[in-house]
């Protein structure tokens, strides 16, 4: 066992500033504290004032949200341009970058190691002229109500702080599942600070769940697998820069999340992939923006985390001081091949192929036995054994659900209009409102040949899954629907939105479940009086009727399933049961 003088020391080789705090107003409870505790959030207050009044020049702090329980949301703008305003930042063509700590409050090493890098590059200790080169936003806490519900063992699986934040916020959701969706207060704020901004990176600071190894953390971005091509590149020379500049000052990071395929078991290897856009990283793919989830190792203790938290972010100053602008116009030309992707294939998931490689990882000795608490296999790791592991990494993403794009884009129905208005507005996204009603339009409709929900809620939904295919219509459009344009920059986002197989489409998080629920009925013995009638009409559909007994034995059991045969053929069958309420259309409306 490591005794804390001597580590504290080794820290002090590596990071003088950890060793050695300023005792000026810009340090923070945990640099006194030697990096043991964590301040609670009136510290983050006190700081944000107080960094604007020691560098009045170089920092802004301001208010863009509040919390559920009435928390002022923080950001620090600095920067050494002027661009203090996302207008003057898009006039000067400066690089914006946004660094968030505590979405997750019990994962709090972006706050405090956020505040040191801001402090070592104002005195330019850190990161030299970076801050002449762009405009950083740093939000120090993303989730405050889950900051403030502080206590010890709040994260039983980390090392430190002593005491510490909640995962969820006030209301019980957990931000790293609500980009998409939207449903918290926070991330709508966020939403509004993203779109003013325009960030060309965008920076999510966590630490991990999962086994013990050596390597102390990993570095994730997107686009690298998935999103826009030319902007994949952008996105690993990111990646790759961070990962070098870790390694070049000691660390063991990664290129990919540490969560074996069996969460206990090393043996079943790491699967790699892309995060659908309810995630961080997953959500600035689909804005063609790059998204870097940073997720320091649970087990090292607060001192390491903070160290090599507060380098990932210096790093990342520094690549986009040298790269931001280059990436800001690849990211634009994202933005305009985007906007012409009508009529093309569209990927709106990924997963990793069966090609594998296996790679030396430095985790520990372990076993694996028989619990007899839990009745299940127990891994244990003996910290003072380290050991190489042949680790076998699946990484080669493709492309899973590929969906055509709409070559005109997508229509909303007066009766849902405002919902889907309001969701789009906060993600920036444009629609129009249509004045008039259009009728006979040609149209594509989804009609679910099935829809199960979930068998749980998850993040206060009951989530749905649909089968089923667009297919060609002739419909009305009533006056006061919304017409949503592919042609833009956000068409990715448009499409994770609104087309029904997307894992986080609106849909898929119950907010049309009422499409899906069958309201009017017809009485058995009326159905089998409509039965007869039909059969006694139509000798077609009596054969038709019949094949379908001999070749379905499912059908052929079900009482309700053979009388709705009949029914669906009847005039009183609602035609919008497990009609999906958006359309797509080929041509633009106005």
């Amino acid at each position: 066992m490591i005794r804390m003088p001597v580590l504290l020391a080794a820290l002090a080789v590596a990071c003088p500033a950890l060793a050695a705090p300023n005792p000026a107003d810009l340090t923070t409870i945990s640099e006194r504290s030697g990096f043991l505790k964590t301040g609670r959030y009136d510290e983050v207050i006190q700081l944000c004032a107080a960094f604007q009044k020691a560098h009045p020049k170089a920092v802004r702090c301001i208010d863009f949200g509040r919390t559920p329980e009435g928390r002022p949301m923080k950001v620090l703008i600095a920067t050494r341009t002027g661009a203090f305003t996302p207008a003057e930042a898009k006039k000067r063509g400066v690089p914006v970058q946004l660094i968030q700590g505590g979405i997750h409050s019990g994962e709090i090493d972006g706050k405090d190691a956020g505040f040191l890098a801001l402090r070592e590059v104002l005195e330019g200790k850190a990161a030299k002229g970076a801050l002449e080169k762009q405009v950083l936003l740093f939000v120090p806490v993303f989730n405050i109500d889950g900051h403030e519900r502080f206590g010890k063992w709040n994260r039983p699986n980390q090392r430190g702080p002593e005491e510490m934040g909640w995962r969820t916020t006030a209301q019980n959701y957990n931000l790293n599942r609500d980009y998409a969706k939207a449903d918290s207060p926070e991330m709508q704020a966020m939403l509004a600070l993203v779109n003013a901004w325009d960030p060309i990176a965008y920076i999510d600071l966590h630490v991990t769940n999962g086994a013990k190894f050596e390597h102390d953390i990993a570095i994730m971005v997107e686009p690298v697998h998935g999103g826009d091509a030319p902007l994949r590149a952008a996105g690993r020379a990111l990646r790759d820069g961070v990962i070098a500049d870790l390694a070049k000052a000691g660390s063991l990071p990664l290129p990919f999340y540490p969560s074996f395929t069996v969460g206990d078991d090393p043996t079943s290897g790491v699967v790699d992939g892309v995060s659908p856009p309810r995630f961080s990283t997953g959500y600035f793919l689909t804005r063609n923006r790059l998204g870097m989830l940073v997720e320091t190792h649970s087990w090292k203790d607060y001192p390491t985390r903070v160290r090599i938290t507060r380098n990932t972010v210096i790093s990342c100053l520094d690549h986009v001081a040298k790269f931001g602008r280059e990436w800001m116009k690849v990211a634009q030309e994202a933005d305009a091949r985007a906007a012409r992707v009508g009529g093309q294939p569209v990927a709106l998931t990924y997963k990793a192929s069966d090609k594998s490689r296996t790679i030396d990882f430095r985790g520990y000795e372990y076993t694996r036995t028989m619990s007899d608490v839990s009745g299940a296999l127990m891994t244990r790791y003996d910290e003072s054994k380290p050991q190489i592991w042949k680790l076998s990494v699946r990484d080669d993403v493709q492309p899973d659900m590929t969906v055509t794009a709409p070559r005109g884009g997508y229509v909303v129905p007066a009766a849902h209009a405002s919902a889907v208005a309001a969701k789009l507005a906060q993600h920036g996204i444009a629609y129009r409102k249509l004045g008039k009603a259009i009728v006979k339009v040609e149209v594509g409709t989804f009609r679910a040949d099935k829809a199960t929900l979930s068998a749980q809620s998850t993040e206060g939904h009951q989530r749905l899954s649909l089968q089923g295919a667009w297919k060609p219509e002739t419909r009305d459009i009533p006056a006061g629907s919304l017409f949503v344009p592919i042609a833009q920059a956000k068409s990715l986002l448009v499409m994770s939105l609104l087309e029904p197989l997307a894992p986080d489409a609106m849909v898929a998080w119950g907010d049309f479940n009422n499409a899906f629920e069958r309201k009017e009925y017809m009485e058995a013995y009326v159905a089998e009086e409509v039965a007869r009638e039909q059969m006694a009409a139509n000798p077609a559909l009596t054969e038709e009727f019949k094949k379908r007994l001999a070749s379905d034995a499912e059908f052929a059991k079900s009482p309700s399933a053979r009388l709705d045969f009949f029914y669906r053929r009847h005039s009183s069958w609602d035609e919008q049961f497990n009609l999906y309420p958006v359309m797509r259309t080929a041509v633009e409306l106005r």
